[in-house]
């Protein structure tokens, strides 16, 4: 009967294996180091940094047009190869958002023309090697690695999957149902939050930077897009093949020509990349979300690209501000005021357009204005003030061995050569980078700061609790502020065309599967119940249930598991749930799910001919479809003797909106006049998911709000 309960209990499971620990105390002040140590870690010498070695990389194009890169290394008797394919997520079309990433990953896992996913990972299992694909933002990636002594065989396959995916239907709908599953717990993260949301501020939500995949545009895209979309992108003079390890540069040449040297398929030119323009208005974004004790911060702007001039100070100028241990935010924020959890900053760059200048982190909530505007404060020290010698040095230091790790491997500085030569980039940028740092100055810090850090032009985007601030207004930061909604569009669900015959219809039909279960004066009088239930899951596992019930909407679940046991409240608006691994306050995105669960029961159904806001309209043979606001369900009924058979939803889940339809039946006597069905079955996706059967049932019991709702 109320196949919400089961779906409920294993909801909340999944949050409680997923619920973020408590975080730990934000840090104290930093005690001083014994002054013997400081000493000795001064005294340490290192030698300056040597220039990057760029290796002998042959070059040359195969009589396809298709670009490649070839680097022998015969430390490991291992090969491995990449292309990297002109194509990204900003190629999406309009309202087809995540088409691109879709498509990436199937090219892989969709299998080939003449081999499924399964017999390609069992012969690339059976030989220890790899094939793997993706679509990014602004590139596409197809790799394989290989034994050398296999490596005809991995090539082989690698070459098949680039050249001759198939996109299997069966395949593309498994991807959709783990993107939906995405989707739908995307707000489940408040640093995620934080993090998204500012990006999409900063490029616009309607610009290929600021889109994001929606159930709505996940469900518009088909096969057919796919495959369109594949082939206007992947074509030999649209990539380049690195190859790197144990081999003969001659020998290489030839197997790839083998490989490709048929695959002759041309297309125009690729389009640009689009464009950014700075659209953003300043001001302090707040996103609401009670179930976390800190905030979420981001701060900034967009920033620049990796060949600006300046690019090199102005990465200094960051690492000096939040850039490690001994940063002006960590010091201030984390270590003098122990306000922060983490704290930031980062004068982000990418190849073709511009970054963002981020500062960010995790702030104790009750110090969250407190620690907004040291930052502020901080930022205003370093437009307006030189820096020490010792934070210069430091900083610089900091750049240059970071930078250096992205080449601290033939296969790495391959990688980067192929990505400089992929943007146009000179192929010894990364020794000018090197030199411009270690030329950068105090003066070129302050001026890169006061030409470049723009605080009047920040967002800043705050994720937390408002009520936890200690009374502080986030408007005390001297900036507009807004409330931001994330609220996750759910798909629209078609309608039946309505009059006023089929209203009528509706209702009637209703009032006939009301009369089937005891009539309506009977139906008003159950104020309560109490009900045992045995359930088994679709992966076999069984439960013990005891589900009771207030009117309208107050229910309570104890579920008995093999590992214990999970209680849960919820009042209509929100609720606790109890497990062996600790208790929690029902996350806000649970609750809209939970609601809409419950407005599709059958007991809700039956009752929708005295709810006001409900319209009820007859969309078919025996279906009836009712609607109260954004939510609607179906009711199928026997028409000749009015039995309820089945309910059905387009409702949300940890996997995104699934169609649900629960089957009634075994209807038995429970007291008061009315009968209800002892068995139930869930469908979710066209797939069994569980089996109800209930074993006692009581009526009327006499349930107070107080007695559903304490705690085990």
């Amino acid at each position: 009967m109320l196949r919400h309960l089961l779906i409920f209990s294993a909801v909340l499971g999944l949050a409680f294996g997923q619920a973020a620990k408590a975080p730990a105390k934000a840090p104290a002040k930093a005690a001083a180091a014994p002054s013997g140590m400081a000493a000795r870690y001064k005294n340490l010498v290192f030698p300056p940094l040597r220039d990057v070695e760029i290796p002998q990389v042959e070059k040359f194009t195969l009589s396809n047009g298709m670009k490649v890169y070839l680097l022998e290394n015969h430390e490991l008797p291992l090969i491995s190869g990449r292309a990297l394919v002109r194509v990204g997520n900003l190629f999406d079309p309009a309202g087809k958002a995540g088409l691109a990433d879709l498509t990436g990953g199937l090219i892989r896992s969709g299998g080939t023309k003449a081999k499924t996913q399964e017999q390609i990972n069992e012969a690339l299992e059976g030989i220890a090697g790899s094939v793997e694909s993706s679509i990014g933002e602004t590139s596409g990636n197809v790799g394989f690695s290989a034994l050398a002594e296999t490596s005809d065989q991995v090539m082989a396959l690698f070459a098949e999957i680039l050249t001759q995916p198939a996109f299997r239907q069966d395949k593309i709908d498994n991807a959709k149902i783990r993107e939906r599953s995405g989707i739908s717990r995307r707000n489940d993260d408040a640093g995620g939050i934080a993090g998204r949301e500012f990006s999409r501020i900063l490029y616009g939500p309607n610009t290929p930077y600021g889109t994001q995949m929606e159930y709505a545009t996940l469900d518009a895209i088909t096969r057919d897009d796919m495959v369109a979309f594949y082939d206007r992108h992947f074509f030999p003079a649209n990539m380049m093949l690195s190859v790197y390890g144990d081999f003969k540069t001659a020998e290489m040449k030839e197997r790839l020509e083998k490989l490709f040297g048929n695959w002759k398929v041309q297309r125009p030119p690729v389009p640009a990349m689009p464009k950014v323009s700075e659209t953003a208005k300043p001001g302090v974004k707040y996103v609401e979300k009670t179930d976390v004790t800190q905030a979420f911060i981001r701060i900034g702007h967009l920033s620049g690209k990796l060949n600006d001039k300046d690019y090199p100070a102005l990465e200094v100028m960051s690492s000096i501000l939040g850039g490690g241990f001994p940063s002006r935010l960590v010091r201030k924020v984390r270590s003098e005021m122990g306000a922060a959890y983490s704290i930031y900053s980062n004068w982000g760059a990418n190849y073709d357009h511009p970054g963002e200048f981020s500062i960010g982190g995790s702030i104790e909530s009750k110090s969250t204005i407190d620690a907004l505007s040291a930052i502020q404060e901080e930022v205003s020290k370093l437009r307006n003030l030189e820096v020490t010698d010792q934070e210069l040095s430091t900083a610089k230091s900091t750049a240059l061995n970071s930078f250096v790790f992205n080449f601290d491997s033939p296969a790495k500085t391959l990688n980067r050569m192929v990505a400089y030569d992929y943007w146009g980039y000179p192929a010894d940028f990364l020794n000018q980078y090197k030199k411009a740092v270690e030329g950068v100055t105090k003066a070129e810090v302050l001026r890169v700061a006061k030409q470049y850090v723009r605080p009047e032009n920040f967002t800043i985007v705050v994720v937390g609790d408002a009520k936890k601030f200690e009374g502080k207004d986030l408007k005390a930061l001297g900036m507009p502020v807004e409330k931001l909604d994330i609220t996750i569009p759910q798909p629209k669900q078609e309608k039946a065309k309505s009059d006023a015959g089929s209203i009528a219809k509706g209702r009637q039909l209703i009032d006939k599967a009301v009369a089937y279960v005891g009539g309506a004066a009977n139906l008003a009088a159950l104020k309560d119940y109490v009900q045992s239930v045995d359930a088994k899951m679709g992966n076999g596992m069984s439960l013990i249930q005891k589900n009771s019930w207030i009117a309208p909407g107050q229910l309570r679940q104890d579920v008995t598991l093999p590992f214990g046991k999970i209680s849960t409240f919820f009042d209509g608006q929100s609720g606790w749930m109890k497990a062996p691994q600790g208790e929690q306050v029902i996350p806000g995105a649970m609750v809209g799910m939970i609601q809409q669960q419950l407005f599709a029961e059958l007991l809700s159904l039956l009752r929708s001919n005295q709810i006001a806001s409900r319209v009820v309209n007859y969309a078919g043979e025996g279906i009836v479809e009712v609607s109260d606001g954004p939510l609607t369900a179906k009711l199928v009924v026997d028409e000749a003797t009015g039995a309820p058979k089945k309910s059905v939803m387009n409702a949300a889940s940890p996997q995104g909106p699934m169609l649900t339809e629960v089957e009634f039946s075994d209807f038995r006597d429970i007291g008061g006049g009315l009968k209800f069905p002892f068995k139930s079955v869930v469908f979710q996706g066209g797939k069994q998911t569980n089996e109800q059967t209930v074993t006692e049932m009581k009526s009327n019991v006499g349930l107070s709000l107080e007695e559903l709702s304490k705690k085990p």
